[in-house]
């Protein structure tokens, strides 16, 4: 069973990985990584869904892709 100050650090731990993930400065390096780069000629139903996964990322968390 896990403790109380666990769990607690669990959570605080999660809420930095997704902030550092969440930051520009972090985007930018990672598409500079070949395995983050979205390719230019991608079919037309897989731009379709990153366009609405930025709208629904814009709308839930204030950001998205750029």
């Amino acid at each position: 069973m896990m403790t109380r100050d666990k769990a607690e650090k669990g959570e605080k731990l999660a809420t930095e990985v997704r902030r550092q993930f969440g930051a520009e400065a972090m985007t930018r390096f990672l598409r500079t990584l070949p395995s983050f780069r979205t390719e230019a000629d991608i079919p037309n139903r897989f731009s379709e869904l990153l366009d609405r996964l930025d709208r629904l990322e814009r709308n839930s968390l204030g950001g998205g892709r750029r």
